[in-house]
């Protein structure tokens, strides 16, 4: 959704049986995300939590909550929702609630209602994504093995995955030293063997989420890094800084290994703003190194948010989509990053999932090779 939007109370004006105009109105789901989450600031308790809880899961929703209504249908089958906020959501639909403009830490974005919607309007460019870039498994914080997440993305219909688990420096997500890391290496490539068995048309790439200190220094020595197809460096740590950052993502992007730069802004809905930095010089020396920068498309993060996207694209960076997905189920939160990539109309050029395999690799051995 372009940056500042507010979410304003759909209103027609339908004739009645007797001529006289009757009020119809909806409310989309985002609209309802942030009317959650500010009911949240002010209940407290039990009812606070359900607020809260019920705003994030609003971004998820597959329905409109309107569409439910007319089709007379329980707004009880929505995530979330019990009797008490199916009430409230009624109560708003009838009342037309004044227009709502969300703050930063839940500006810019998208439902999955909404996502649906675009993608449907665009079926040959969803046709050519080619894979994901950001997954996790059991090695570190996923619920999946390996060959789940596999059989997974083969349902989707994907050339390539990068299998991309966390790495040593984030010891709560059971980071991956150097040997383990190595051993993982080794069960993709039984697992890549067992799919050209089968002639699955899927390469599962060695890949690494490696930990980014506030300096941007990488947490795996370099000979790890060298024997991955593909590394993504971001940050977890010192996320709510306020000062200025731009010099922290430069020496990032610098690191010798890093083919792209992950959850950029580092921002969670309704619980982090993000990192603040001069993003049109960061964007400008990824464009100069040739480097990645990522649309997370976890719904909680949507990180790049939509307004940085388009300085992406005016600086010429490229881009790589990934769900950072936990779980086989999230794969679909690549709706996420191909419909802001779409609103923004990104260049499909720019797009490193769009490559195919043998290019997506090419590219990759060209960027280490420079550094």
């Amino acid at each position: 959704m372009p940056p500042g939007r507010t979410y304003k109370i759909q209103k027609s004006m339908l004739a009645s049986r007797s001529g006289a105009p009757e009020r119809d109105s909806s409310l989309d789901n985002a609209a309802i995300a942030e009317l959650f989450a500010r009911e949240a600031e002010h209940a407290s308790g039990h009812l606070k939590q359900a607020f809260r809880r019920a705003s994030r899961k609003a971004l998820l929703w597959p329905d409109e909550a309107s569409d439910l209504v007319l089709a007379r249908q329980s707004l009880t089958e929505l995530d979330g929702v019990g009797p008490t906020l199916a009430r409230r959501i009624r109560q708003w639909m009838e009342e037309l609630p004044p227009i709502v403009e969300p703050p930063q830490i839940r500006s810019e974005f998208l439902t999955f209602a909404h996502t649906r919607k675009i993608l449907a309007q665009h079926t040959k460019r969803s046709a050519m994504l080619r894979g994901d870039l950001h997954m996790h498994t059991l090695w570190s914080d996923g619920s999946s093995t390996v060959a789940e997440m596999a059989r997974a993305a083969e349902e989707r219909g994907y050339r390539f995955i990068a299998i991309t688990d966390h790495t040593k420096g984030l010891k709560i997500a059971n980071g991956l030293n150097e040997q383990r890391l190595l051993e993982q290496g080794n069960e993709i490539d039984a697992t890549n063997a067992a799919l050209a068995s089968r002639g699955t048309d899927l390469t599962i790439l060695k890949s690494a989420e490696i930990n980014l200190s506030p300096i941007g220094q990488p947490d795996i020595d370099d000979f790890a890094l060298a024997k991955l197809d593909l590394v993504i460096g971001s940050f977890h740590s010192a996320l709510r800084r306020t000062e200025d950052q731009t010099d922290r993502y430069l020496a990032a992007l610098r690191t010798k290994g890093i083919h792209i730069l992950g959850h950029p802004q580092t921002r969670i809905y309704n619980h982090r703003e993000g990192l603040r930095a001069d993003w049109s010089r960061v964007f400008a020396e990824a464009a100069h190194l040739d480097k990645a920068v990522e649309i997370d498309g976890y719904a909680d993060r949507q990180d790049l948010k939509m307004s940085l996207l388009r300085l992406a694209r005016t600086e010429g960076a490229r881009i790589s989509l990934g769900t950072d997905t936990h779980h086989p189920w999230q794969l679909v939160f690549m709706n996420f990053s191909l419909a802001a990539a779409r609103l923004i109309g990104f260049p499909e050029g720019r797009i490193l999932n769009f490559m195919s395999t043998e290019e997506l690799r090419s590219w990759a051995t060209q960027i280490s090779a420079r550094n």
